[in-house]
């Protein structure tokens, strides 16, 4: 194929597909205006359908949350008081314990002091009550 012939044939390929393409059709929302379209009876009549169907669900839904509100209020009342009341046990019993003595940032630095003299004491022993010269070996 030679080069000249390339810019060509994309031309003609893309007017090829605009000579196939269609206008869009307006889609109308209103019943009457679907209606009046040649065979567009039965996509008007599934159109006033669907309408009553969500006006239907619309209301069952509503019917649903007024009849389940009362045994949640009930049940949320309830809840609400037990949670007061173990609130109320909670602060008694924190009140009736004794403090601690060190936080847990301290506790934990107590036990690392205690595991450095724990060590160093270790060593101690370990190297014996002679003292030795120290030399380097070459």
């Amino acid at each position: 194929m030679h080069a000249g012939q390339l810019p060509m044939l994309f031309t003609a390929a893309l007017l090829c597909s605009l000579a196939q393409a269609e206008e869009p059709r307006q889609l109308s929302t209103s019943g009457a205006a679907v209606a009046a379209a040649p065979g567009n009876a039965l996509v008007a009549q599934l159109q006033r359908q669907l309408a009553e169907s969500e006006r239907q669900r619309n209301e069952l839904s509503s019917r649903l949350e007024a009849a389940s509100g009362a045994p949640d209020n009930a049940q949320l009342a309830r809840l609400r008081q037990e949670n007061q009341r173990l609130k109320l046990q909670l602060e008694e019993v924190r009140a009736l314990q004794a403090p601690r003595l060190l936080s847990e940032q301290q506790t934990w630095f107590a036990v690392g002091a205690g595991v450095a003299l724990l060590s160093l004491v270790t060593g101690l022993i370990a190297r014996g009550g002679r003292r030795q010269r120290r030399q380097w070996i070459n």
